[in-house]
């Protein structure tokens, strides 16, 4: 067993005991310094990380190996990498990279497939000039997504 499967065994471990935080990242250094991101259905408490970074640090051993750890939520600008944090984050506005276009809509409906965005655009009237604004809807699947990221509208 590697020193980072070791690692995602004992995270594996503690978030059964916090059934709306999940792991989104996970990365183990050359050096041995841990870097653990956390996502929740609800937010990530500061005492999901604490408790997090003690159940690994607690069953690690020192001697055996030196290492630093790191345990944190992900933040507001980061990419979003999983379906989980898709359907949490359904009414929010997303940024969304796809292979042939860069869309900001707000996330109506997300499930195992695909998402579905909507925005309103202003278009060239079909009859007459002028524009005018339409409501469009959009359907894609995650394995058309390069990067989505939530944007913060204050």
């Amino acid at each position: 067993m590697t020193f980072k499967e070791k690692v995602n065994g004992l995270i594996t471990e503690a978030l059964l005991e916090k059934p709306s935080v999940f792991l989104v990242d996970l990365a183990v250094s050359d050096s041995f310094k841990i870097s653990v991101g956390l996502d929740g259905d609800n937010g990530v408490a500061l005492q999901d990380c604490i408790d997090i970074s003690r159940a690994i640090e607690n069953n690690l051993d020192r001697e055996e190996q030196d290492f630093s750890l790191e345990v944190a939520s992900v933040g507001v600008g980061t990419p979003l990498k999983m379906v989980r944090q898709y359907k949490k984050n359904v009414g929010r506005t997303l940024i969304v990279t796809t292979n042939t276009e860069k869309i900001e809509a707000e996330l109506v409906e997300a499930n195992d497939v695909f998402i579905i965005l909507s925005w309103k655009a202003r278009e060239p009237k079909k009859v007459g000039k002028g524009k005018e604004t339409v409501q469009k809807e959009q359907q894609i699947p995650y394995t058309e997504i390069k990067e989505a990221v939530v944007t913060v509208t204050f």
